[in-house]
């Protein structure tokens, strides 16, 4: 085991939420490696934050049957988790081998058996696997928090928009490149995109208010061709990130004109465009 894996396994011994075999794993390593026993004062100090953040609210019973089912597509393969001999079984396969022959499960085994795990060891290994997946993602957590991030941070963070999750890939991008515009009923428009990453996103500031039943869309001009890129709503009092939900080449035109809730009923503006941006810059 090296570090990162016991820092993993730290997060999950102060949530209180490693397996009986990942508690064993963690005890031995904990006992082994003394110099990483910073790994647990920090995990607890976190989750001991964490649990002032919010009060309690208890969850509906059904939440935790609706996560397992999701998980383990229990309702569909418990069936067959529980007749099956296979690996290929127990990960909702079906097989054509013949059954078991009658003489005892010593004369049905094969070669081919010797290389698979049984299914309940096929099913402990989905648990354990998933089980560390969300104790990576508690250490992450935990991480975050003691380099400096406030809860906050870590929550307006983890719960960003698709557009600015895709901002933020663009602006890291080498070859990241931005246009700004002024609209023509006022307002400015920034288009940002990366030719290899083939994404592009609008930030508008200031744009104005529009009436009820009409919203911004966004156009991607290529040559004769109008394709709509999705519509959006501006934030009040600050910047809006909108994603063009079209896809970018380079070379294209990034257009925005107002239009009925739902955008234009015939899939081309049904307006003269607020501004149009080029981007063979």
């Amino acid at each position: 085991m090296n570090e990162q894996e016991f820092a993993e396994l730290a997060a999950g011994f102060a949530l209180a939420a490693l397996s009986p075999e990942d508690a064993q794993v963690f005890a031995q390593a904990r006992a082994a490696h003394p110099e990483w026993a910073h790994h647990v004062d920090d995990a607890l100090e976190t989750a001991s934050l964490l649990a002032g953040m919010a009060p309690a609210v208890a969850p509906p019973p059904s939440i935790r049957d609706a996560l397992l089912a999701h998980v383990f597509d229990r309702d569909e393969r418990e069936p067959e988790i529980s007749s099956a001999t296979g690996l290929f079984a127990a990960v909702g396969g079906t097989s054509d081998a013949p059954a078991p022959d009658a003489a005892g499960p010593a004369a049905a085994r094969t070669d081919e058996d010797d290389h698979h795990p049984a299914t309940t060891g096929a099913v402990a290994v989905v648990r354990r696997r998933w089980t560390r997946g969300l104790l990576a993602l508690a250490a992450s957590f935990v991480l975050l928090v003691a380099l400096g991030f406030g809860a906050a941070s870590v929550n307006e963070y983890l719960n960003r928009t698709p557009a600015q999750v895709a901002l933020a890939a663009i602006e890291a991008a080498p070859d990241a490149t931005s246009v700004t515009a002024e609209a023509a009923d006022g307002g400015v428009v920034t288009a940002r995109w990366s030719p290899s990453l083939e994404q592009a996103v609008v930030v508008t500031d200031g744009l104005p208010r529009l009436a009820d039943d009409q919203v911004f869309e966004l156009w991607v001009l290529r040559g004769d061709e109008v394709t709509s890129a999705g519509t959006f709503e501006p934030a009040p009092g600050g910047e809006t990130v909108a994603l063009l939900e079209a896809g970018f080449e380079q070379g294209d035109t990034i257009a925005m004109s107002v239009e009925p809730t739902g955008g234009s009923p015939t899939g081309l503006p049904t307006s003269d465009p607020l501004v149009a941006i080029p981007t063979d810059a």
